[in-house]
């Protein structure tokens, strides 16, 4: 684990150093995949900023939240937090919206998290700081468990080939709070203690499990058939978040 940490710290002090920041700012969200992202910018020695944006946010969110930046400032003093309360901003534009949109619950899940990145940009840019993607390799690249130009607008992603069992494993290394990495993982965007498994109908443990499986599906239980399709369900659903955005090329003969 010593290694895989020191491994991840150096690329995102060698790209930062390469793209000429000053160091990185992150959402915290009370969650380990946060926790884990922002240990591991602290760890560079670079300046990193710890930003949280409580939206209507659960209080049991929010504490681990104020919890770990406390700890993290503790621990390394190239570490800084700001806490931007958004959730006045937030009704502000949903009471603007159409009301199809401001009802559509969806729709207002993930406008919470395009806010976050929107604020992560404008404190980042001030400050010189690159956004510290906190997605694991499930999310990003299984089943497209995040935000289209929210939580996944982001300048680099430092744990986006951990699964999210490495994720655990590698934030208890670190001394993230049990707190965090014992809490049910959640995206934070409802007002409400709803989990990412309530979302997706299977663990994290599963959807790895899917997400590598190539087996005989004849040889599988109930619950692993049932498993399997709900990763290929959200995997197709979900390929427009992962692949580049289309372009339209157009052909020689008509730029005449």
């Amino acid at each position: 684990m010593n290694l895989l940490a020191e491994y991840i710290v150096d690329w995102l002090r060698d790209y930062g150093h390469k793209a000429k920041q000053d160091g990185f700012i992150v959402g915290i969200s009370g969650g380990v995949d946060s926790a884990l992202t922002s240990t591991l910018c602290a760890k560079t020695g670079m300046k990193t900023m710890l930003v949280s944006m409580p939206i209507h946010q659960h209080p049991d969110q929010l504490k681990r939240a104020h919890e770990h930046m406390q700890w993290l400032t503790d621990t390394y003093s190239n570490v800084s937090t700001v806490e931007v309360d958004l959730t006045d901003s937030f009704e502000t534009l949903r009471s603007s919206l159409p009301t199809e949109a401001s009802v559509h619950e969806l729709s207002m899940a993930n406008t919470r998290a395009r806010l976050r990145m929107t604020t992560l940009y404008a404190i980042g840019q001030t400050n010189t700081c690159l956004v510290a993607g906190t997605g694991n390799k499930i999310e990003d690249f299984g089943v497209g468990f995040y935000t289209k130009y929210g939580d996944g607008g982001v300048d680099l992603s430092p744990i986006a080939d951990l699964t999210k069992s490495e994720v655990w494993a590698l934030a208890k290394h670190l001394g993230v709070s049990e707190v965090i990495t014992n809490a049910k993982p959640t995206d934070g965007l409802w007002g409400e203690d709803r989990t990412d498994e309530d979302q997706l109908g299977a663990s994290y443990p599963e959807l790895e499990w899917a997400m590598e499986f190539q087996g005989n599906e004849s040889d599988l239980s109930d619950r692993q058939r049932e498993v399997l399709a709900i990763y290929r369900r959200f995997n197709a659903v979900n390929q427009h978040k992962m692949q580049p955005i289309p372009v339209c090329i157009i052909p020689e003969k008509l730029r005449a």
